[in-house]
């Protein structure tokens, strides 16, 4: 992916983590360490939770792939070279 595509992908994705942060009342990188922890197995007993808990998690990796991605990408460019400069109409 180009480095603009992470971007929009990234913040597409930031958008749906959002949800989740204002509903559990989390940011999801603590979400995340404490469910790769064990910390929530007790939530694993309520079926929307559980749905919830599984699809923020899917997520956060995808989002945490794409971060990854970006940054790996912008350590071999210059920022001159991938700085999408756009004509004010």
């Amino acid at each position: 992916m180009e480095i603009y595509e992470l971007v929009i992908g990234m913040k597409l994705l930031e958008r749906r983590l959002t949800l989740y942060e204002e509903k559990y009342g989390i940011l999801s990188g603590d979400f995340y360490a404490a469910l790769m922890s064990g910390k929530l197995a007790r939530y694993d007993d309520y079926d929307e939770t559980r749905a919830d808990f599984s699809r923020w998690k899917g997520i956060y990796e995808t989002w945490q792939r794409r971060k990854e991605a970006y940054t790996e990408q912008m350590q071999q460019r210059e920022l001159i070279e991938t700085l999408r400069v756009q004509p004010a109409y």
